[in-house]
């Protein structure tokens, strides 16, 4: 494997919020209230938790986003400075709250959630900053700031000749082709592609200059190189499938952003997204680089 003479930077623009998990013997209908069987709670939002992946995975990471002036905002930059995250631009709103995620999770890992963003969806463009961008190797973001934010920042990025990749997550309630053209690596689930406006995989590839990656839960990866290739996922007892996503796409930055090759990109990043999901939480159960390179299934 491939090391830098310095560690890979990688420069995160997205969200934070609170996770607040219900555990439930099933996940319930529409309408219906059922009775929970534990309560904890988390730091989570996907940018803070793809942050924490890439950093646990050896990079050097930065983070830029908002928190609300409130006890959830303080404990979510306090938990990022701990990891070794640098969080100078991850600003302080005094006028919208902090995010937070209400998140029920059943015996399977399984999940339904809903997100109040509050202070992420005061994101603006001018809070990502061409010194900042020209600092990353690798530029990742997400779809739980604003759209405007989202596209300045990949212009900037483009301008600056830094890789980006996009989780196209979640997906927007209008499809966003012209995000995904845009980017070096689009990360994003069936349901993810399909509110893209793609039948398939395939169809999404032949329509962007980068690397199309479909993550699809217990049945692994496909990822194009430039044919559709494969990677089963790892066999593990799921305990709780939340962030496992952001395992992979923070995993898979840090490792492009070192150099290495797409194929084994993937593979650790698959890695990384098994061992997480079968922990509790978020970025409690983000793996670190020794556990991703000697994990064994």
């Amino acid at each position: 494997m491939r090391y830098n003479a310095r560690m890979a930077r990688v420069l995160v623009i997205g969200s934070s919020n609170t996770d607040m998990f219900v555990k439930v013997g099933r996940l319930p209908s529409g309408g219906e209230t059922i009775l929970g069987e534990s309560f904890y709670m988390a730091q989570g939002g996907k940018g803070a938790n793809q942050a924490v992946a890439a950093r646990r995975a050896g990079a050097d990471v930065a983070f830029v986003g908002r928190v609300g002036a409130d006890p959830f905002g303080k404990a979510a930059l306090d938990a990022l400075k701990a990891e070794g995250i640098d969080v100078q631009d991850l600003r302080v709103d005094p006028d919208h709250p902090s995010g937070v995620a209400l998140i029920l999770v059943d015996p399977r890992g399984e999940n339904m959630i809903a997100v109040a963003p509050g202070a992420n969806m005061a994101v603006t463009p001018a809070d990502v900053t061409a010194e900042r961008v020209r600092w990353a190797d690798v530029v990742v973001l997400q779809l739980e700031i604003p759209l405007q934010s989202v596209e300045g920042a990949i212009r900037l990025a483009r301008r600056e000749h830094r890789q980006v990749v996009l989780n196209y997550a979640p997906a927007p309630k209008e499809p966003c082709q012209e995000l995904l053209a845009e980017v070096d690596f689009v990360i994003l689930n069936e349901s993810e592609l399909a509110a893209a406006g793609f039948a398939d995989p395939e169809e999404l590839q032949s329509q962007i200059r980068g690397t199309a990656i479909l993550t699809l839960g217990a049945r692994g990866v496909v990822y194009f190189d430039p044919d559709p290739k494969e990677v089963p996922a790892e066999k593990v007892t799921a305990v709780d499938t939340v962030g496992a996503g952001d395992a992979f796409v923070g995993t898979f930055s840090t490792f492009i952003a070192e150099g290495l090759g797409l194929v084994e990109a993937v593979r650790l990043a698959n890695r990384a997204a098994a061992i997480t999901v079968t922990r509790k939480g978020a970025q409690p159960s983000l793996p670190t680089r020794r556990e991703i390179e000697d994990f064994r299934s």
